[in-house]
C-alpha cells in the first residue's frame, strides 16, 4: 500500500487547509494567485489536446495529492497532451465549479475530467461542455444518474465504490465494539453521491453488527464544521463509542472534538480518503482506520479515459477503481 507524505499533527493538517492554494494552473505554467479559483489560459500545442482537470477544494489534501498525481502523469506523457489544473476554494463552492467548467468551454479544451462538488448541480454544465464538442469524464464523485437521464447525457464515471469502501472501515470498527453499542455518523455534503454512498456503507456495517446509530449529521466535508458537529454529538450523547466520518478532514475535526471532551481512547474514529495526517493519527492509535482510494492515481485513471475517448471517439463503460483499508502498521 502506498504511503503518502506524513504530517505529524492535527495542527499541520489545519495549516495545510489554510495554506494550500486553490487557484487553477496549467501544468508547467505560472500559478494563478492563491485562492482565486481561476484558470489561467493555456496556449494549445499544435497536434496535442488540452485536458482540464476540475476538482473540489485543494485545501483538502486529498485533492492536492490528486493534482500532483495528474501533473506527474502529464510530465511523463508530455508528448500526448497538455494539462490545465483547477480547484475551488472549498467543497461547497458549487457555483464557482460551474463557472470553471464554463471557462474551460470558452478555452475550447479537448476534454474535461471533473470531480463534481455536487452530483446534480454540475450535470447541466457538463452537458454544455459535451454540446461544445468537449469530452467529459466524471471522477471521484458520481453524477446523479436520474439527472443524467433526464438531461439526455451520457458521461463515463471512473472512481471507487464508496459504499463498499465505507463498509470495509465500518466492519472493522464493528469488530472492536459490541452489539447495541451507540455510534454516530459525521456525513459529507448531502447532495454528493459519494457522501450518500459512504453513509450507506457505514449504515450497512452498523446494521450487520447490530450497532445503534444515535446521531447522524452533515459537516459538509469540512474540518472545523466536523469539530462542531462531533462536539455537539459527544455532549448530547456521552455514551457514544465511535464516530464514523465520511471523509478524513471530518475525521480530524472529530478527533479534535474527542480530545477536547477528554474522551481520547474511549471513542473510536474512522475516516475515508487515506490522507497523510490521518495515516499518522492511525499509527499513533488516535484514529482506528481510513480508506485509501489512491488520490494520486484517481485523476490519472480519468485522464487515461479521456485520452481513450479522444483517440477512439467512443464513450467507454464506467470503471471502478480500487479502495483499500488503512490500519495501524
Amino acid at each position: 500500500m502506498r504511503t503518502l507524505r506524513t504530517l505529524s499533527t492535527l495542527a499541520a493538517s489545519l495549516a495545510l487547509a489554510a495554506l494550500v492554494g486553490c487557484g487553477g494552473e496549467p501544468a508547467e505554467a505560472p500559478t494563478t494567485p492563491s485562492g482565486s479559483g481561476s484558470a489561467s489560459p493555456a496556449p494549445a500545442t499544435p497536434g496535442k489536446p488540452r485536458i482540464a482537470l476540475i476538482m473540489k477544494s485543494l485545501a483538502n489534501e486529498f485533492f492536492a495529492v490528486m493534482a500532483e498525481g495528474a501533473k506527474t502523469y502529464q510530465k511523463e506523457h508530455a508528448d500526448r497532451f497538455d494539462l490545465i489544473v483547477n480547484g475551488i476554494k472549498d467543497e461547497r463552492d458549487i457555483a464557482r465549479q460551474v463557472s470553471l467548467v464554463d471557462e474551460m468551454i470558452g478555452q475550447k479544451v479537448a476534454a474535461i475530467v471533473i470531480a463534481p462538488a455536487d452530483s446534480k448541480a454540475l450535470v447541466s454544465a457538463c452537458r454544455r461542455a459535451q454540446e461544445a464538442g468537449i469530452v467529459v469524464v466524471n471522477i471521484d464523485n458520481k453524477l446523479d444518474e436520474a439527472v443524467l437521464v433526464e438531461q439526455g447525457v451520457k458521461i463515463p464515471f471512473v472512481g471507487p465504490d464508496n459504499r463498499a469502501g465505507a463498509r470495509l472501515a465500518g466492519d472493522l470498527l464493528a469488530s472492536k465494539l459490541k452489539p447495541g453499542d451507540p455510534v454516530a455518523i459525521v456525513e459529507g455534503l448531502k447532495t454528493a453521491f459519494n457522501g450518500q454512498q459512504r453513509l450507506l456503507g457505514f449504515q450497512d456495517a452498523a446494521k450487520a453488527a447490530d450497532l445503534k446509530i444515535v446521531d447522524s449529521q452533515s459537516a459538509q466535508w469540512e474540518i472545523a464544521q466536523a469539530n462542531r458537529v462531533a462536539s455537539a454529538m459527544l455532549s448530547e450523547h456521552p455514551e457514544i463509542k465511535a464516530l464514523m466520518c465520511c471523509n478524513d478532514s471530518m475525521a480530524l475535526g472529530a478527533l479534535a472534538a474527542v480530545k477536547a471532551a477528554g474522551r481520547s481512547g474511549q471513542v473510536q474514529i474512522i475516516g475515508y480518503d487515506g490522507i497523510a495526517a490521518v495515516r499518522t493519527a492511525i499509527d499513533e492509535g488516535a484514529i482506528l482506520a481510513t480508506i485509501d482510494q489512491h488520490a494520486d492515481q484517481l485523476a490519472v485513471f480519468g485522464l487515461e479515459c479521456a485520452l481513450d475517448v479522444i483517440d477512439k471517439k467512443e464513450t467507454p463503460a464506467d470503471r471502478t477503481t480500487p479502495v483499500d483499508l488503512v490500519v495501524k502498521k
